[in-house]
């Protein structure tokens, strides 16, 4: 008699049990371990501080510098409101722009530059659209947007040389990531073409008789040639390097050797051949 095809699926599936002894499982146990601090004054960071301390702790006054890091930007009261610089930030980042214009800021006030802003400017917003690739997505297409945000900083009633010492100072110190661009307005006086006719006579006693260019020019403005100190100088390959003679494109045939460069000293002291 044929057995159902139940009972075969039964049997065949106990015989392909296996069966394994039985493997105890491990027990973990958990201890917590506490440190004591090494100082029996300082409390337990799990532990609340003592109302006494709380309000000790309140009570202490930070230092000053370290104060007004949290605080807006002090700035000087301008006198007459006349503008000596303009600077404007740039950058991608936003983080990095806010700090650097707060920096500005900072260290107009300790130099006594009366300082506006920072001022938003508009962004700038620059968008490409290019092939996605060459070959098989030369059809699709891909965009690209930068955006550039920027911040204006000016500076009133600053000293030139002052306003230059900020600006150096700016870009020592530079953050990355930013750039900037300054525009400076200096003041001047109001006899300035007798000042520049002052600056041409003390060039032209230069270059005359006695001056320092005597070797170069002659009296009447022209070059000269025939003075032997003029001929060695102007012949100098040290004179020719220093004004681009031995550069790419001076002229030069190639680049002096380590011989060329100095002198040829006698041992007697004169000057030839070594």
């Amino acid at each position: 008699m044929a057995t159902s095809s139940y009972s075969r699926s039964l049997v065949s599936s106990v015989k392909r049990l296996k069966l394994s002894t039985p493997t105890p499982i491990p027990t973990i146990h958990t201890r917590c371990i506490h440190h004591s601090p090494k100082d029996a004054a300082t409390p337990s960071p799990s532990l609340p501080l003592p109302a006494s301390l709380e309000r000790s702790l309140a009570s202490l006054r930070l230092p000053l510098a370290v104060q007004v890091t949290y605080l807006t930007p002090l700035k000087r009261a301008p006198t007459h409101n006349l503008t000596s610089a303009d600077l404007q930030l740039r950058s991608y980042s936003i983080r990095n722009l806010e700090v650097f214009a707060d920096f500005a800021l900072r260290a107009a006030y300790y130099l006594h530059l009366p300082a506006k802003g920072p001022i938003l400017l508009p962004k700038k917003v620059e968008r490409w659209t290019v092939p996605r690739g060459n070959f098989v997505h030369k059809k699709s297409q891909e965009n690209f947007e930068r955006i550039t945000l920027r911040r204006w900083v000016r500076i009133v009633d600053g000293h030139p040389e002052t306003v230059s010492v900020w600006l150096a100072f700016l870009r020592k110190y530079q953050y990355y990531g930013v750039g900037m661009k300054a525009d400076v307005w200096e003041s001047g006086s109001l006899e300035a073409g007798k000042e520049l006719d002052e600056e041409a006579k003390r060039i032209e006693g230069m270059m005359g008789e006695g001056g320092e260019m005597e070797m170069f020019f002659a009296g009447d403005g022209s070059f000269r040639r025939g003075t032997e100190k003029g001929k060695k100088l102007v012949l100098d390959q040290v004179f020719k390097g220093a004004g681009g003679a031995d550069g790419p494109l001076g002229g030069a045939g190639g680049a002096r050797n380590a011989r060329g460069r100095f002198e040829k000293i006698t041992p007697g002291g004169g000057e030839g051949s070594v």
